[in-house]
């Protein structure tokens, strides 16, 4: 195989969809006996939605989640307030698509239909848990059954959670902080006794800092639970203590609760690695980076994390330079920092509405213009440029952008210039638009993660950044 992948969440099948459908062998090993069955993860924004409408499974995504639902604060029974997501958080909404909610399970099990769907492959029961590289390979130790055996690949992802034995057998940094005294709560539950389809905010005074949320799943029996504790005072982790923690924070009795189907109790950490690369072993996702979940950020990053290296991994593996491999810490290490800044605002701000400034929590903005795969040489640049997400718009023949967009190619916009013969390039002719202020004549290159690479008047230009991100 030519790449393995430790940890078939998110972040691993989506990187394992990447690779597959660009023809690269890869297998993906996890030590789960199947899919994660919980709903940790459960909201999308909408960069993910896009990066997911890319991937090819994007109507299965909207078709399995719903509106990202508003919150409902209670004191006793009394309804005190509702707000929107934006309300909440302060956060400016961006046009198209907006917020939405997916149980994690949901998420997993549409990637990996699509990575079976494309001939690709999950071995369940078997861990990675070491590996030795060299100059032209790596080998990894896999776990399964009480015994041992090896894999050998071009590549190895540790995509295996915050917990990644394989950023502890690369012996990379892990700095930050954990917040000691703190811990959450999360499950799914049946609930009876609520109404309405929101995040329920309960507590016995409208103080949201002493609080028992459920929010209603789409498509579903269950409701997921979320409470913070002091370290000291975590109940057993069972059904009953889950109920006694809903009264005591709500006091309620009205509220019936049943069927727990996970549980999980977690640290809050806020950390991440100092490189993403070590020689043929890569870092993605919680592996790389974790922190809080106030703002729903943690299953986004590492969705995008995944989409931005999959592509490079198969380029070089077809041809590419291989300091291709690179740009991936270079351009995904400063938005995981800038998520950790996020995620630990939002959490330290712990449910009190609209700060100042808003974090934008939606990703949209997430730009690699100071990366190292730049190109614009624009005397005059607009509002659009390199290293900025390409927006979608409607096309004359009733298309959208995104259409032509979705696919392992690259795409080239042309405004008013004719187009160079690129082997292996879509190309789209363009008009000005609010969104594509750019004046003709000029060529804009789209990557395969939907990321302008490189805007510029001369074809040469083109070609030659070309030369640098794609196999011959």
């Amino acid at each position: 195989m030519t790449v393995i992948i430790a940890g078939a969440g998110p972040t691993g099948l989506t990187l394992a969809c990447e690779l597959v459908s660009r023809g690269v062998p890869c297998r993906v090993y996890d030590k789960a006996d199947g899919l994660f069955v919980g709903s940790r993860g459960k909201g999308l924004t909408p960069r993910t939605q896009e990066v997911f409408d890319l991937l090819g499974v994007g109507e299965q995504i909207r078709d399995g989640s719903m509106p990202f639902p508003s919150f409902r604060i209670y004191s006793g029974k009394e309804v005190v307030a509702e707000r929107t997501l934006a309300e909440m958080f302060g956060t400016p909404v961006p046009d198209g698509p907006q917020h939405r909610l997916i149980p994690q399970w949901r998420t997993d099990k549409i990637l990996y239909d699509r990575l079976l769907s494309l001939g690709g492959e999950v071995v369940f029961g078997a861990e990675v848990t070491d590996f030795h590289q060299d100059n032209e390979s790596v080998t990894a130790t896999v776990t399964r059954d009480g015994s041992t055996e090896t894999a050998r690949a071009d590549y190895l992802v540790g995509a295996d959670g915050g917990r990644s034995t394989i950023r502890k057998a690369s012996g990379v940094g892990f700095a930050g902080e954990t917040f000691p005294s703190e811990r959450t709560l999360i499950g799914d539950v049946r609930v009876t006794g609520l109404d309405g389809v929101f995040c329920h905010i309960l507590s016995k005074t409208g103080d949201v800092t002493e609080r028992f949320a459920l929010w209603n799943l789409p498509d579903s029996h269950y409701y997921q639970f979320v409470t913070n504790m002091p370290a000291d005072q975590v109940p057993p982790l069972t059904i009953e203590s889950v109920r006694q923690l809903l009264v005591d924070r709500s006091g309620r009795h009205d509220i019936e609760l049943s069927d727990l189907r996970w549980i999980s109790l977690y640290k809050v950490n806020v950390r991440m690695v100092d490189r993403f690369r070590l020689g043929r072993v890569l870092l993605a996702g919680d592996a790389a980076h974790v922190h809080s979940s106030a703002g729903g950020q943690g299953l986004n990053t590492s969705v995008q994390d995944a989409h931005n290296l999959g592509w490079k991994l198969a380029a070089v593996l077809a041809g590419a330079p291989e300091e291709l491999l690179d740009t991936y810490e270079a351009e995904r290490m400063p938005v995981a920092a800038q998520v950790l800044g996020v995620s630990t605002t939002l959490h330290k701000a712990d449910f009190r509405p609209t700060l100042e400034p808003a974090p934008a929590i939606h990703q949209l903005d997430i730009t690699y213009r100071h990366g190292p795969l730049a190109l614009d040489d624009r005397a005059e640049p607009g509002r659009l440029r390199a290293g900025d997400r390409a927006p979608d718009v409607p096309l004359p023949d009733g298309r959208r952008l995104f259409d032509v967009l979705r696919g392992p190619h690259f795409t080239l916009l042309a405004f008013g210039m004719a187009t160079p013969d690129l082997p292996g390039v879509r190309v789209q002719p363009m008009e000005p638009s609010d969104a594509y202020d750019i004046a003709a004549p000029a060529l804009v290159l789209v990557r395969p993660d939907g990321y302008v690479g490189a805007i510029s008047g001369s074809a040469e230009a083109i070609h030659g950044y070309l030369k640098r991100v794609a196999a011959p």
